[in-house]
């Protein structure tokens, strides 16, 4: 059961095992990972991860790696595509508070699945969206 969905730089840290990784994030992926559930990661977080690789802000592996880790259907990240569910729930994601598109498609994927996202995001984590870092 995917119980809560990673924002693109959640999922590289996690993966990484990156510090930059919120210590309640971090718990809340343990926790999830010792229950047998799953982290929800959007489509569109692989589409920004290639922008980010490309403007070397990100390691050139993380795709890779993330895209591995995604076919592992033992990993706790689990990928989530995006559809016209999640592009209709976008228009309940204020693009007043969440402009950037990426971050409303994440937004949006967490509310379908009534779940929390993972995210450090200033400006996601100051709407309306239940967020764990």
């Amino acid at each position: 059961m995917i119980v809560a969905i990673a924002d693109t730089h959640a999922a590289v840290w996690y993966l990484f095992s990156d510090p930059r990784l919120g210590t309640a994030a971090s718990a809340f992926i343990e926790d999830s990972t010792a229950k047998g559930d799953h982290i929800g990661v959007s489509a569109i977080s692989l589409a920004e991860m290639v922008y980010l690789i490309e403007r070397a802000r990100i390691p050139a592996n993380a795709l890779n790696d993330l895209h591995d880790a995604l076919a592992d259907p033992k990993a706790v990240l689990q990928h989530v595509p995006l559809d016209e569910t999640i592009a209709m729930k976008m228009r309940e994601v204020s693009r007043q508070y969440i402009p950037d598109l990426p971050d409303r498609v994440i937004a949006a994927t967490a509310q379908s699945f009534g779940v929390p996202v993972l995210s450090r995001d200033r400006r996601i984590r100051s709407s309306n969206i239940h967020t764990i870092w």
